[in-house]
């Protein structure tokens, strides 16, 4: 594809065009983001994927020319709700200075250049997955086993609180309500393992700047480790589903996974499936019943 690499290598802007999404992949300094979320950092391993097949890829056996058939092997124009995958390297003023569609059947992949003439050939090479714009984030923002958990704090707006803790080597369900809630009792063996442990689970869906939030924290839920590793999680209910922010703190000379975290989180919302979120923003009384209640 001669040209192809080379004008990406030049103009760093990719725009990736499907039936279904249009997302752009730009290039800054030596960072790669994602436009359409407010250029948060993208997988260093999908571009050098994508790089690596841009440079390998050659024309292989010769399909069709048909454009009624170009559909049955994943190369139909996705403008016009095709089934194939547009790649554009664009030049700084926007203008498209190569492009390829490329598509799937099976395990192989196909490709044609952008015209309705054109011969479609099987590829010699491979591609990564480009037909979802969240497959390239780089959202493995924190790492936490189960186990380093010590304790965990519950706060809503209005000041109401629940603190959670657990015994060295206890497992899931030893979370317990303690000082200043030692009286306050469980509503199940299993209702505080949730909300306690909601940190080690965390699979954003998606990503937006911080700045883009509409909405006031509505739950706060703040985790703290047995080596005094402590992160600050604010859970939002956005018009557009649901986000939290995440800061690190962590105590020591050598706090390198605060550091870690905060490099990644600093600034930026992280978008929940709504099951993952409640872990973040649970009801305290679907965990504890109060003392005298």
């Amino acid at each position: 594809f001669p040209g192809l690499l080379e004008s990406l290598d030049a103009s760093p802007i990719l725009r990736v065009t499907t039936a279904d999404t249009i997302y752009t992949l730009q290039k800054s300094g030596d960072r790669w983001g994602l436009k359409e979320s407010g250029g948060y950092s993208v997988r260093s391993d999908r571009m050098e994927e994508l790089a690596e097949g841009l440079r390998t890829l050659r024309w292989g056996e010769a399909r069709t020319r048909d454009p009624a058939k170009f559909d049955r092997i994943g190369l139909g124009d996705p403008k016009f709700d095709g089934a194939g995958a547009l790649i554009e390297v664009l030049d700084a003023k926007g203008d498209v200075v190569a492009s390829l569609i490329s598509g799937r059947k099976d395990e192989r992949v196909y490709g044609r250049k952008l015209s309705d003439d054109a011969i479609s050939f099987r590829l010699d090479g491979n591609l990564p997955p480009l037909y979802t714009r969240q497959a390239w984030l780089d959202l493995d923002v924190v790492q936490i086993p189960q186990q380093v958990i010590k304790s965990v704090r519950l706060v809503r707006p209005n000041g109401d609180s629940l603190y959670l803790e657990r015994p060295v080597g206890g497992g899931p369900r030893t979370f317990k309500p303690a000082p200043p809630n030692q009286d306050d009792r469980l509503v199940s063996r299993i209702a505080a393992s949730g909300p306690a442990l909601a940190v080690t689970r965390f699979f954003p869906v998606d990503v937006k700047p911080a700045s883009e939030l509409t909405s006031n924290w509505v739950a706060r839920h703040i985790t703290v480790t047995y080596d005094a590793l402590e992160v600050d999680v604010r859970a939002y209910a956005e018009d557009d589903g649901y986000y939290v922010m995440m800061r690190a703190v962590e105590a020591g000379n050598g706090a390198h996974r605060a550091a870690s975290i905060n490099a990644k989180a600093d600034g930026w919302a992280f978008k929940l499936s709504e099951y993952d979120w409640v872990d973040f923003a649970p009801e305290i009384a679907s965990i504890v019943v109060r003392a005298g209640e």
